[in-house]
């Protein structure tokens, strides 16, 4: 199992997957499955953006070192009850303000950045106009409807770049050396699952109708039984 999706799967189970579900309105079942989906198309958006220039992979270097340092990892059962708000009506800067109030007044085991949680903005870059083909792709796999799926998403996001910014600090990467750990996630799930292939090539392309059957198997297989046991 790939090294980044292996330390997001560890993190997301359990009472983790539970929050995640109440705060969608979905069942675990069909989160988990809607999730093995979604967390392999972000990691290969990071994995594209990252390998078409070397000023790209500097500027995702550069994002992880100042607002994605893993600490959201550590503190996830109040990242999530606080990104839950933001989800079912919140607003941004009140997710950001509680966030703010709440862990880096001494309500958790360590502070977080409230910029790392801007589950909104990472999609703008990761996925660009390709998020709707996405969300639809994986409302398929998952069995949600489309608006549990775009609720899902942001909250997903935040958690893919605190385990990359997490890796990056502990095994001190340079931009070329993150660059290429993300090539070799994306070649590593390609093999596990090529499926993944299809989705992948998609995200930049023009929309051939694949995209979505892709998704179904990718959440139905292995990448979506990874939290087996876990619900």
């Amino acid at each position: 199992m790939s090294s980044i999706l292996e330390m997001l799967t560890r993190q997301i189970g359990g009472a983790q997957l539970q929050e995640i579900s109440r705060t969608i309105g979905a069942e675990p079942s069909q989160t988990r499955q809607a999730i093995g989906a979604a967390l392999p198309v972000l990691l290969g958006g990071l994995a594209k953006n990252a390998a078409s220039t070397p000023d790209a992979a500097r500027s995702l270097a550069s994002a992880l070192e100042s607002d994605h340092d893993g600490s959201v990892l550590d503190n996830l059962g109040d990242v999530l009850g606080l990104l839950g708000g933001g989800a079912t009506g919140g607003g941004l800067g009140d997710v950001l303000g509680g966030l703010a109030g709440q862990l880096m007044g001494g309500g958790a085991s360590a502070p977080v950045n409230p910029r790392a949680l801007d589950g909104e903005g990472i999609l703008r870059h990761v996925l660009g106009e390709r998020r709707t083909v996405v969300e639809q792709g994986v409302s398929r796999a998952g069995g949600l409807d489309v608006s549990r799926v775009s609720r899902l998403l942001p909250l997903l996001a935040p958690l893919v770049m605190g385990a990359l910014g997490k890796i990056k600090r502990e095994k001190n990467l340079d931009p070329e050396g993150l660059a290429a750990m993300l090539g070799q996630e994306r070649a590593s799930l390609e093999t596990r699952a090529p499926e993944l292939g299809g989705v992948l090539g998609l995200l930049d392309a023009d929309d051939d109708g694949d995209v979505k059957d892709d998704l179904l198997k990718l959440g139905g297989g292995m990448l979506g039984s990874l939290f087996g046991g876990k619900g």
